[in-house]
């Protein structure tokens, strides 16, 4: 089994029903959630006119490769009614995959560890609550050191 940390996020409809159900999903499908940061609520990134976001990020434990996970995601994503109507915009449900143990990795489809994580509150503040002692792989600092950092600025 491999560790991997997924960011969760909505801001259209019942938006922690939405992360719960998207918990479920990944569970049905067998990855093993083990651990879920709490649900924080959040302003938009990128583009702020939008309705606020609740964030969080889970722990899970899979058999799956690095790009099966990501796949998986994305199916649950379009299961659960995802429509990509802008960069950045609003959405009923999205799914992240942060970090897969230590893996480097940059393909046209995934990249790893996510290219962003470490400008991204929404994501240093959860993923510190539930793993803030894990390295990131490339920058070499672990995520409470990244979160400190980010929010400092």
């Amino acid at each position: 089994m491999s560790t991997a940390y997924v960011a969760l996020g909505s801001n259209l409809g019942n938006r922690e029903e939405n992360l719960r159900t998207a918990l479920k999903h990944l569970q049905e499908n067998g990855v093993q959630v083990v651990k879920v940061s709490t649900f924080i609520e959040t302003e938009p990134y990128g583009v702020t006119d939008q309705p606020g976001f609740i964030n969080a990020v889970c722990q899970v434990a899979t058999e799956l490769a690095p790009l099966e996970l990501l796949r998986l995601l994305l199916s649950i994503e379009q299961e659960m009614g995802r429509v990509r109507l802008r960069r950045w915009g609003e959405r009923n449900i999205d799914l992240d995959l942060l970090l897969y143990e230590d893996a480097v990795l940059e393909s046209e489809e995934l990249t790893l560890p996510h290219p962003d994580m470490h400008n991204r509150d929404f994501v240093l503040v959860p993923l510190a609550e539930i793993a803030g002692e894990v390295v990131h792989p490339l920058l070499g600092k672990n995520i409470f050191s990244l979160k400190n950092e980010l929010l400092s600025k």
